[in-house]
């Protein structure tokens, strides 16, 4: 017979989950800039991998074709020389001086656009277009006719000032957004204010604020503020009020705004290089080969035409008759 003894004989340990204390909900302002730092730090991976990407592609590139290209360039230079001094025989009539001329600037253009190099000097001696040697004051306004005409004027110059005033009152944002973006101190004092581990009594929350803390002095000490909004954005505990927080986002959106130009520029500005890759790539290498072999020789042909001043009458009948305005 089993008795039971309530002095001896105790209940079975009784478990009873324990509600961790939840997350604070962030407010709209909160989510709005850590989803803005999120979108900040996307965008500088994706620049930083297609920078890398191509800086790899323009190495293979140039390491293909550079001395091809480099051919092509010396040829195209070697052909100033015999046009120059074609001009200065007397030989040719005005319209085959002018061919001359067109050759020379387009030549140049080729040279610049191609292949990057430093034309200016040329263009500016055989091209006045590019810049006016003297340019035209603007002639002063003529007086309104009627009341209609000056009233239509007014409305003109009310609209040029608010533009004006638009134009202004968007740099000043810029301005304020880039002062708030380069202003460290701010975010470091309210990061250091809740993460002092001297102000924690708990050991291993002290340990934690103390790792924590020097993740934050050395980025204040590098004046590195986007790696402090990001330990900004980590810890809804720690935000500024959403005043502040707002003000950040919209600076964020705007540095978004500019990373995706500089993105833009990457891929398809003139300076961008957008290597493909695999066979295809390799195909394109091929072909590009293939052509500037063909242009260095066709160069060299025409090197040798127009050294004497019949041979270049005859190269610019070609041109002529080919529609074209430089070899």
């Amino acid at each position: 017979m089993n008795l039971h003894n309530p002095a001896v004989d105790l209940p079975a340990e009784q478990h009873v989950p324990v509600k961790q204390p939840a997350e604070a909900p962030r407010s709209p302002a909160q989510q709005a800039f850590q989803q803005a730092v999120q979108d900040v730090e996307s965008l500088r991976q994706r620049l930083r991998d297609l920078q890398t990407e191509q800086a790899e592609a323009r190495r293979r590139y140039w390491q293909q074709v550079g001395p091809l290209a480099q051919t092509v360039v010396a040829a195209r230079r070697a052909l100033y020389a015999p046009l120059e001094e074609a001009l200065l025989l007397g030989y040719f009539n005005r319209g085959e001086e002018r061919q001359i001329v067109e050759a020379i600037v387009g030549n140049a253009r080729t040279l610049q656009d191609r292949f990057g190099e430093d034309e200016a000097e040329i263009l500016q001696k055989y091209d006045p277009s590019t810049k006016p040697l003297h340019p035209q004051e603007p002639a002063p306004a003529a007086e309104p006719s009627s009341p209609e005409e000056a009233a239509r004027q007014a409305r003109i110059k009310r609209k040029s000032k608010a533009e004006r005033a638009a134009e202004v009152a968007a740099q000043q944002a810029r301005e304020e957004q880039q002062r708030l973006l380069s202003n460290t101190k701010t975010v470091y004092r309210q990061l250091a204010r809740v993460n002092h581990p001297d102000l924690e009594r708990d050991p291993e929350r002290a340990a934690v604020k103390t790792t924590r803390m020097q993740r934050i002095t050395e980025a204040y000490e590098a004046n590195d503020l986007y790696t402090l909004l990001q330990l900004l954005a980590e810890d809804s505990a720690e935000s500024p009020d959403d005043n502040l927080l707002t003000r950040y986002t919209q600076a964020l959106q705007q540095q978004q705004t500019e990373l995706k130009q500089q993105l833009n520029e990457l891929k398809y500005g003139p300076n961008g290089f957008a290597g493909s890759t695999g066979k295809k790539q390799e195909a394109e290498l091929r072909q590009l080969k293939r052509h500037l072999r063909a242009e260095a020789e066709y160069l060299a042909h025409v090197a040798q035409l127009i050294a004497e001043p019949e041979g270049l009458r005859d190269a610019l009948k070609d041109l002529g008759a080919a529609g074209h305005d430089t070899f």
